[in-house]
């Protein structure tokens, strides 16, 4: 099962590149690094640990 590559922060709606940098809970919940921070890396929808999201090979 692959994970979804979502192509914006759910929290301010910037693009995100499926190489660039975000991350991502447990649910997948997707954020850009500047929310992440602003969230204190705690997803606000479970409030699971925000991690890096890998990036897939090309």
């Amino acid at each position: 099962m692959a994970l979804e590559m979502r192509a914006e922060c759910e929290r301010c709606g910037t693009a995100l590149t499926e190489d660039g940098d975000a991350v991502i809970c447990s649910y997948e919940c997707t954020f850009c690094l500047s929310c992440a921070d602003a969230l204190g890396s705690v997803c606000p929808n479970c409030g699971g640990e925000l991690v890096q999201r890998p990036r897939r090979a090309l």
